[in-house]
């Protein structure tokens, strides 16, 4: 059985984290990937400790933290002090940060690949123990160190760009691939694998998108598509038969809400990115893309955190009946 993990944001109360990941740790998901978007939700960190108090096996870890608006040498301290908390279950995951976690704080993006390099490096080196001493375009440290770290703590990395997967192939423990288009999906996997061509220790893959069995639920994600097709290659676009004036009509009916964009997206738009149907559908189709593409794990994104006790009550089912083919021929 393929490992099963969950993204749950932070936009409800603290307790309520809490309170859904004690479920979903109850379900059998393995980890909890908690989001870091700044100012639109609850602070992360808060959010991880509140989980680790509540849970006893989940593991827990950003998903993700960037390496602007949190100085890297700080954000390895505090998921090695929530790693502490919760006797070893915490790991670290990396990526270059969106508008909606940045713009707010008016922090722009330059260098994001020298970023995400840099903070990997350093976090690393901390977490080992090491005393660093760093003089880079994105981060000085002098003489920084933790007194309390765990060599072996995981990090992941969250990204898109093939020479950012080609990097965190080369640097990560794990990468995630989240919400892409499904007929795409191998040549993301090829920029990581192309990127970790020479290691011993081959990063795991974890591919992330929303699972729907109940129909109702795409009115749930529709929202949320509109900021990922804008920004969706253009090659994607052609794909899905978008036009410029579509991208252009998405766009402007952001700035009324995503509400109003999500009236412009049509179903069409929204299958080639999740998986939906009946349980034992949704369980053969993410079958079959574990064995094509050999994934690590699946996590589950929780659009809508309203009802995300009942998201994964539904989607438990699916995870039960799916099985990793193929394990005795080695993961990559």
């Amino acid at each position: 059985m393929i490992e099963a993990g969950v993204m749950l944001t932070p936009v409800v109360p603290v307790s309520r984290m809490a309170e859904l990941a004690l479920l979903a740790e109850q379900l059998g998901y393995g980890r909890v990937w908690v989001p870091d978007e700044g100012l639109a939700s609850r602070d992360v960190f808060v959010a991880m400790t509140a989980i680790a108090q509540a849970t006893q096996t989940i593991r827990i870890g950003t998903g993700i933290v960037n390496p602007y608006s949190r100085n890297p040498a700080l954000i390895a301290s505090a998921v090695a002090t929530i790693d502490e908390l919760s006797n070893g279950r915490a790991f670290l995951g990396y990526g270059a940060g969106g508008s909606l976690t940045l713009g707010p704080l008016g922090i722009e993006r330059p260098h994001p690949l020298a970023h995400v390099r840099d903070a990997l490096e350093a976090s690393r080196r901390l977490l080992a123990g090491e005393v660093v001493d760093m003089n880079t375009e994105t981060l000085t440290l002098h003489g920084a160190s933790l007194s309390h770290h765990r060599r072996d703590l995981e990090i992941w990395f969250a990204g898109r760009g093939p020479r950012m997967l080609r990097q965190a192939g080369a640097m990560a423990d794990g990468v995630l691939l989240e919400f892409l288009h499904k007929e795409t999906l191998g040549d993301y996997v090829d920029s990581v694998r192309q990127g970790a061509n020479g290691r011993a220790d081959l990063p795991r893959i974890c591919y992330a998108t929303t699972v729907i069995t109940n129909p109702d639920r795409m009115d749930e994600v529709r929202p949320h598509m509109a900021y990922r097709l804008v920004d969706s290659p253009p090659s994607v676009k052609e794909m899905l038969g978008m036009s410029e004036s579509d991208v252009k009509a998405i766009s402007e009916a952001m700035h009324t809400g995503l509400g109003a964009a999500a009236e412009l997206i049509p179903d069409e738009w929204v299958d080639p990115f999740v998986i939906r149907g009946s349980a034992s559908e949704c369980s053969a189709e993410l079958e079959q893309l574990v064995t094509t593409h050999r994934f690590d794990e699946f996590m589950l994104v929780v659009a809508d955190m309203t009802d995300a006790d009942v998201l994964m009550a539904e989607v438990a089912e699916v995870f039960v009946g799916t099985t990793r083919k193929g394990d005795d021929d080695g993961r990559h």
